[in-house]
């Protein structure tokens, strides 16, 4: 006799403006040192939230709080509304994707199997519904074309476009991305972007971890300064890139301006050349 287990439970789509995560008062430790010290961030279905802030300030040990890789030493992580330490491996995977910095495999994949690899969660799904969100997500991150090619032959910009377009296959309504942008050129960031808009315009929550603060205020609906572990201000670009604030906050002289033809936020640091 063979005994069924119990299939993880997809869940309910999210409307606007409903909380997906969130952190209460997040002490986290590495090793011997506190990394983040009572962070409160909350993620919104319909948002694109950025995390921003010099090196070392905890953005992606906050991510990785968020996604439930890295334990809380104090405080709670919720996902939709629940600890995120009572989420079972599979259920978790349903509710939450993770891209993180780098990407490597030790296997001769092609970049078709590695997108494939995102729909793991969804084992009981049809064939045809797996094909469709793998064609997707290969579409949105500009990867069709090297499908067929093996993942290890990729340079570093297409890898990073590949390693996304895994986690978009996912499905999962929260998508925590660490820095997406740092390998790649400029029309591809704008693009990565672009779909992270989208995922929040269908309804997903998006928490991305950004070092140029002009993507981050063009595409970011709320954005979370974090400055050696706390959060320094968490608004709307235009309310929080305040030019002291983001000066002081990186120990660099940072200019904040209108575009002179559209009037969109312009974050640049200050240069005497």
């Amino acid at each position: 006799m063979r005994l069924l287990r119990n299939r993880p439970t997809p869940p309910a789509p999210a409307e606007p403006g409903d909380t997906l995560a969130t952190a209460e008062s997040l002490h986290v430790r590495l090793g011997t040192r506190d990394v983040l010290h009572g962070v409160d961030v909350t993620v919104r279905a319909g948002e694109v939230l950025a995390l921003v802030g010099p090196n070392g300030a905890g953005k992606s040990t906050l991510l990785g709080a968020l996604a439930a890789d890295i334990p809380a030493a104090d405080g709670v992580v919720r996902i939709l509304d629940r600890p995120a330490a009572e989420w079972s491996a599979p259920d978790l995977a349903l509710r939450r994707a993770v891209l993180p910095q780098s990407a490597s495999l030790s296997f001769p994949f092609t970049v078709e199997e590695v997108v494939r690899m995102g729909r793991a969660p969804w084992a009981a799904t049809a064939p045809e519904d797996d094909d469709r969100a793998v064609a997707e997500a290969m579409r949105q991150t500009d990867v069709t074309a090297f499908a067929p090619r093996p993942f290890s032959a990729l340079s570093g910009g297409e890898r990073a476009r590949v390693a996304l377009a895994r986690v978009l296959a996912q499905r999962a309504p929260l998508l925590l991305l660490d820095e997406p942008t740092a390998a790649l050129d400029l029309r591809h960031q704008e693009l990565v972007l672009r779909v992270c808009r989208e995922r929040a315009a269908a309804g997903d929550a998006v928490v991305v971890v950004l070092h140029d603060l002009g993507l981050a205020a063009a595409y970011a609906h709320r954005v979370a300064i974090l400055r050696a572990g706390r959060v320094a201000a968490d608004g709307a670009p235009e309310e929080i890139f305040d030019q002291a604030l983001l000066s002081e906050v990186y120990d660099q002289p940072v200019e904040v301006i209108p575009h002179p033809r559209t009037g969109a936020l312009l974050v640049n640091p200050e240069r005497n050349l």
